[in-house]
C-alpha cells in the first residue's frame, strides 16, 4: 500500500464516529461450531450428502449442540462459512441461498436453530467475490446485506476481505457496523479486517478496531496440524503488548477455530490448543464433526473449569511470562475474583519434562496462599505458598494447566455463603 492509500485509509478511520459498534454483544468470547476448517468448500452434495455444505450439515450440527451438553456449556453459536450463496444474486440483487443445498432457505434454518436456543451465524465477503467465488458484498451492498442477514434472523456475520482494496476495507468494515446496528437486529459482528493488513499498527489501530467490530481474524487461516497451531501461538504472544490491549469484553481477537476432533492433532497437542486458546481469551469456535466427534476430544471441549476460565467477566488476555531455553513456557491470565490461570507447556519432542519452579518466581505476590485446581485431572493442591517450590510433569507437545485462587478470598467466600444460611 502506497502513502496516498495510507492517508485515504487513515482519513476514513478518523472520520467515524468515537464510538462505532454500540450493540452490547459478545461481552465473553463467542463460543460455537464453525463450518470451515472441517468442511471448507465441498459443495459436492450428490456424492458427500453428509459432508457438504449445505442446511442438513447445519441442522445435523446443530441437533448435537442441543442434544449432546454443548448448548448448556456455552457453545451456542451454529456458523456457516463461505460457499452457502447461489452464484448470482436475484432480480433485486439480495443474495440468496443456493436453492440446491439451502431448499428452505436461511431464514428458515435460523428458525431451526433458534428453536434449540442456539444462534445462527453467517459468512459475507467485502469485495466482488467472497474468497470462495461466490457473491460478494461490495460498498453499494452493505446496506441491503445487512438488512437481508437481519430480515433472515441471523446473530453474527463474519465479514472476509478477498477481492478489496486497503482503501474499500478501510470504508467498507466500519460502514457494515453502522448498518447491522441499523437494522434493530443484534448480530455479532466478526471482521477479518487486520488480516488483510498485517495485523499490527500502524496499518491496524486497534483502538479504532474495538468500536468497529465485536471479533476479529488478525492473523493466517489455522489449518488442521500442529505446525499451524504453533505458528498462530507464536505470532499471538510475540505481538502480545499490542494484542492483548485490544481485547477485552466486546472486542476479541481472534486466532481462528479450534481444530480439536479433527486428524491434524496428537490427544497432546489437543489439549494445548484448548489451554492456549484458553488463555488468549479466545473465541472457542469449533470446527469439527460433532457427529463422529470421539469421546477424547468432546472431553477437552467441554472441560466445565476451561469454559469458566476462557468465559471470565474480566475479558483480559492473558500473555506468555516465560520462555526457557529448553523449550518450556509459561503463561498467565489474570482473572476476577483475583484468581488466575497458568499454563506450562512444552514444545519438546522427547519425553515428559519435570518442570520446578515457584509462583514467587512467576511473579506472584510475597506470603499469600492459594489453592491450585489441575484444569484437567481436577485434582486440587491446598495450601500452596508463593516461595514453594514445585515441579510439573508435562507432555511433550502438551501442557498442565493451573486454576489458582488465593486462600484469604477462599476463607470470604466460605464465611460469605455461611452467612446466607438458613438460622435452625
Amino acid at each position: 500500500m502506497g502513502v496516498p492509500a495510507v492517508v485515504a485509509v487513515l482519513a476514513v478511520l478518523l472520520a467515524l464516529p468515537a464510538r462505532g459498534l454500540e450493540n452490547g454483544l459478545a461481552r465473553t468470547p463467542p463460543m460455537g461450531w464453525l463450518a470451515w476448517e472441517r468442511f471448507r468448500c465441498n459443495v459436492n452434495c450428490r456424492e458427500e450428502p453428509r459432508q457438504c455444505i449445505s442446511e442438513m450439515l447445519f441442522m445435523e450440527m446443530a441437533d448435537r449442540l442441543a442434544e449432546d451438553g454443548w448448548r448448556e456449556l456455552g457453545y451456542k453459536y451454529i456458523n456457516i462459512d463461505d460457499c452457502w450463496a447461489a452464484k448470482q444474486r436475484d432480480a433485486e440483487g439480495r443474495l440468496v441461498p443456493d436453492p440446491e443445498r439451502f431448499p428452505r432457505g436461511i431464514k428458515a434454518l435460523a428458525d431451526y436453530v433458534h428453536a434449540r436456543g442456539l444462534k445462527l451465524g453467517i459468512y459475507g465477503d467485502l469485495g466482488t467475490l467472497t474468497c470462495g467465488g461466490y457473491p460478494g458484498t461490495t460498498l453499494d451492498r452493505i446496506g441491503q446485506d445487512a438488512r437481508t442477514f437481519a430480515e433472515w434472523g441471523v446473530d453474527m456475520l463474519k465479514l472476509d476481505g478477498c477481492y478489496s482494496s486497503g482503501k474499500e476495507q478501510a470504508q467498507g468494515y466500519p460502514e457494515m457496523a453502522r448498518a447491522l446496528n441499523a437494522t434493530g437486529r443484534p448480530i455479532v459482528y466478526s471482521c477479518s479486517w487486520p488480516a488483510y493488513q498485517g495485523g499490527l499498527p500502524p496499518k491496524v489501530n486497534y483502538t479504532l478496531l474495538g468500536e468497529i467490530c465485536n471479533l476479529w481474524r488478525n492473523y493466517d487461516d489455522i489449518q488442521d496440524s500442529w505446525d499451524s497451531v504453533l505458528s498462530i501461538v507464536d505470532w499471538f504472544f510475540t505481538n502480545q503488548d499490542v494484542l492483548q490491549l485490544a481485547a477485552g469484553p466486546g472486542h476479541w481477537n481472534d486466532p481462528d477455530m479450534l481444530i480439536i476432533g479433527n486428524f491434524g492433532l496428537s490427544y497432546e497437542q489437543s489439549r494445548s490448543q484448548m489451554a492456549l486458546w484458553t488463555i488468549m481469551a479466545a473465541p472457542l469456535l469449533m470446527s469439527t464433526d460433532l457427529r463422529t466427534i470421539l469421546p477424547s476430544a468432546k472431553e477437552i471441549l467441554q472441560n466445565r473449569l476451561m469454559i469458566q476460565i476462557n468465559q471470565d467477566p474480566l475479558g483480559i488476555q492473558g500473555r506468555r511470562i516465560i520462555k526457557e531455553k529448553f523449550h518450556i513456557e509459561v503463561f498467565l491470565r489474570p482473572l476476577s475474583q483475583a484468581a488466575s490461570a497458568l499454563v506450562f507447556f512444552s514444545r519438546r519432542t522427547d519425553m515428559p519434562f519435570h518442570y520446578t519452579t515457584s509462583l514467587a518466581k512467576l511473579g506472584f505476590p510475597e506470603g499469600a496462599i492459594y489453592e491450585v485446581q489441575d484444569v484437567y485431572s481436577g485434582k486440587i493442591i491446598g495450601d500452596l505458598k508463593t516461595g514453594d517450590n514445585f515441579t510439573v510433569i508435562i507432555n511433550p507437545s502438551g501442557v498442565v494447566m493451573w486454576y489458582l485462587c488465593p486462600k484469604a478470598l477462599l476463607i470470604q467466600q466460605q464465611a460469605g455463603e455461611a452467612s446466607r444460611l438458613p438460622r435452625l
